[in-house]
């Protein structure tokens, strides 16, 4: 199994505060274990392919049972994770 990264960004629709479900779905990232590094418009993720995916699913579907929502994800197999600062 090889490490992937993914570039996300969530767009929660016709909500009030799109804070809530954001920081929600960064949470499920780091409970699957994965490296996120949190950005002011997208969030960046590393990790094995399949914990990955099986994360963004359920992010997505979390976000969907507040509302309408829209997930952009952008996956390489060739990016390095970024030095810490």
């Amino acid at each position: 199994m090889s490490t992937i990264s993914a570039q996300v960004s969530l767009y929660p629709l016709r909500q009030p505060s799109i804070g809530p479900i954001i920081r929600e779905v960064v949470q499920i990232f780091r409970e699957q274990g994965l490296d996120t590094r949190i950005g002011p418009m997208s969030t960046l993720v590393w990790g094995e392919e399949q914990t990955v995916f099986a994360a963004l699913q359920e992010a997505f579907h979390r976000a969907a049972e507040e509302g309408d929502a829209v997930m952009v994800v952008t996956l390489s197999n060739a990016c390095p994770k970024p030095e810490e600062p």
